[in-house]
Order: C-alpha cells, then structure tokens, then sequence
C-alpha cells in the first residue's frame, strides 16, 4: 500500500514523528460514515463529482517559459504526466486530488524528494481524512499524516506537500461544496427518501379505514391478557402487511366487522414532486458549477448545451486549475527553475476535444489573426507538425486607415483610378 511506503521510507530534513494517537482523534469514523456517503446517493451530486474530476483528471501538464512562452521540459513532468507513484496513473492521481477537495474542502500530495537534487522523485495523494495541518507560533504550517492501521503519525514540513483548498476565508482552512450545500441536498435526501417510501407502499396514495364500531381498547394475548399494541395499530399493521409495497399493488381487498376503505386523492404537493425534484438537482448543479445538461437536467438544446460547455471550462475548472497550476510550480520546481521564468501548466483544450464546432471556431480565430500557426493547432490535438506549418498568416479584413490606399491598390493589381474607387 502506498501509506505504508511513506511510513517506512527515511526523508531528510523531516521534524521527529509525533507521539501516536487514536483513529477517532483524526476522524477516522467519518471514512464510512457522515455526510459524504449519504450525499453521494444522489444522482446529481454524484455525477457532478465525476463531471468536475474526470475534467480535472484528463488534463495533461506542460512547462512553460513565462517570458518567451517556449514549451520546456523540466523532469517532474514524467510524474505529471506519465507515472506519479507506483499504485496510480496520473489521471487516477488527479481525479482523486480533486474529488477529496471537493468532498472534504481540501486535497493533499506529499512530494517524496532525491535527497542530493532534491527534485521530486515520488506524488502520493493521501486521503484527506488522514491528514491534520497547523500553524506554529512562527507562521509555518505542518501537516500531520496519521497511518490508517496503526494511528502513528508523521508530521510534513509545507515545503513537502502540495495542498489544494475550496472555499477559504482564512487561506488555510477551507470548506467543501457539500457543506455550503448541506440544506439543498438535506432537501433532495429527504425528497429521494418520500419517493421511496411512496412507491414502496404500492405507488398509490394512503388511505383511510373507517367502521362504525368501537375500535378503543388494546389486543389480547392468547390468556386473554391486553397487550401494549391498541387495536388500531393491530388493524393498521395488519392492513399494511397485506396491501403494501410493489408486489400487493391493486391486490383485491376482503373487508370485514363493518370497515370502509377510502382512497386519499393525491395532493398538489405530490403533482409537484417531479418539479420540485428538478429545482433540487438545479440547485446543486450550481453550487458545483456544473452545467445542468451535464447531469441530465433542464432543457436540452445544442446551441444552448455548446455555450454552457464553454462557460463551464471558463467559469468552473479555469479557477480550479489556475489553483493547481500555482501550487504545483511553486512547490515541484526548483528555485533555480522559477528564477528562469519556467512555469507548470495544465492543457485545458483537451476539456473542449469533444466539442468540434467549438474547437474548430477557436483554432479559425487564432490562426486567422496570427496568433496559432497549423503547426500549433496540430500540437494541440496531438498531431505532428507538417511542412511549412509554422508560418503564420493574418487576414486584411482590417487595415489603419493611412495604409487602406496602398493596400487596396496592390490587392487589385496596381489598377489606378478603379483602385481608388473600390
């Protein structure tokens, strides 16, 4: 296991290892029980979680010259982009990062170093739940890793840990998206959990059973003796048994001692069920800032779906993956190789690959005013380059006003007055 790896490995410069303490000090209780695994029996929490970290995961990383914007490659990038550890690819990695900061407010990858280059040699996600970080008296922040077998812990300097964070006010701690979210999808569980006791009672509104005679009193037991069951609740019990759930659905009812059954009509609240369940799933939809189409709701048009695909890369994974940009070239670069200028990206055209009128309109706009060559559209979808593809043209749609007679002259053969006059 991938732990047990960072356990037993020895590390320079690491702060002694802190006195062992308890699985339930560090919420070990909460990796199977709380509010993520109740949340994530909706259907559009779930798919949201996997929209925004299967964008996140599929995003190869790149370097970048700051100032000449040349493509570099500085060696993390092999764990970037090829093999991060021993367990994971490197989308598995990123996936993973981004679905503990969005179900625990906060992810965490600790960078094992060479001890001579000190170039990152190892990424290895840790589980958010294991993980506790502090500040001391000084300003610093220290992390602390706590096994999940055996509750040691292992405390992490911020110089050996990539973090990245949700929503934050301080620039430390942060919170998740389900608990801004908590009373919206409260509401949807509570609504998910009507639908099933609704359909599990034969999908048919309840009813009341009435009679003349007197049903007061409490059911006997065999020597006669009452019992604590009334005899309402042994009618009500014995009705249900026989008439509910999807099997005894419009099963033919016997009734005796005088009783009546009257069907209950459904209310303008059950009418609303559906409409009210779309609301819901709207609702969190955009506490994720996942486009509703995305998770099947709402109208569904292309032209609609195909800007919405767009805002999404600009308005949801932008920010989050400027974040991850950020960190990963502060924290995996060496200070010689920012002194260069050199920076970490992530290609987030890969988000757009699916969409082909959207791709094909963004590469016609740069390329028509100079700002892509075909050789640089090609990079972008993994092709390789062509014969004279790095020259870069741009259209004469739009010339200064002191140049349009030169201009328009050549354009139509050095025509003279007809030049002049188109």
């Amino acid at each position: 296991m991938i732990l047990d790896g960072l356990f037993r490995r020895p590390r320079e410069r690491r702060a002694d290892p802190v006195n062992v303490t308890t699985l339930e000090s560090v919420g070990m209780q909460n990796i199977v029980m709380g509010g993520e695994t109740a949340a994530m029996k909706l259907a559009a929490v779930n798919r949201c979680l996997e929209v925004i970290s299967d964008s996140v995961g599929k995003m190869p990383s790149y370097g970048m010259i700051t100032s000449t914007r040349e493509r570099v490659s500085p060696p993390v990038l092999d764990l970037l982009n090829l093999r991060p550890n021993e367990a994971m690819t490197p989308f598995i990695r990123r996936k993973m990062l981004e679905l503990n900061r969005l179900v625990r407010g906060f992810a965490v990858e600790w960078i094992l170093r060479d001890p001579i280059t000190m170039e990152p040699v190892e990424l290895i996600p840790v589980p958010s739940e294991l993980v506790s970080f502090w500040r001391d008296t000084a300003g610093h922040v220290w992390y602390d890793i706590t096994h999940p077998y055996n509750g040691a812990v292992m405390r992490l300097a911020s110089t050996d840990v990539l973090h990245y964070k949700g929503y934050t006010r301080d620039g430390l701690h942060s919170l998740s998206v389900l608990q801004r979210a908590s009373q919206v999808i409260g509401a949807g569980l509570d609504a998910q959990a009507y639908q099933g006791r609704y359909y599990s009672s034969g999908g048919q509104p309840s009813g009341v059973l009435s009679t003349e005679a007197d049903l007061g009193g409490y059911v006997k037991d065999k020597a006669g003796k009452p019992t604590d069951v009334t005899r309402k609740d042994a009618l009500r019990r014995e009705w249900d048994r026989i008439h509910s759930g999807p099997d005894n659905a419009y099963r033919v009812a016997i009734l005796d001692h005088g009783l009546t059954y009257t069907p209950l009509s459904a209310t303008m609240a059950d009418a609303k069920f559906v409409e009210n369940h779309d609301i819901t799933v709207i609702d969190i939809c955009n506490f994720f800032g996942v486009p509703a189409y995305k998770v099947n709701a709402g109208k569904q048009s292309y032209s609609s779906n195909e800007q919405n695909a767009i805002e999404y890369v600009t308005g949801t994974l932008h920010p989050i993956i400027t974040q991850y940009e950020q960190e990963q070239t502060w924290s995996l670069l060496l200070p010689a190789q920012r002194r260069q200028g050199m920076e970490l990206h992530m290609n987030m055209m890969v988000e757009l690959r699916g969409d082909f009128a959207s791709r094909g309109n963004w590469y016609r706009t740069m390329t028509d005013i100079g700002v892509y060559s075909v050789n640089d559209v090609r990079a972008h979808e993994d092709l390789p380059d062509v014969p004279g593809g790095d020259a870069r043209k741009a259209k004469l749609d739009s010339v200064p006003l002191e140049d349009w007679k030169e201009l328009s002259t050549q354009k139509n053969g050095g025509g003279g007055q007809n030049a002049e006059t188109t």
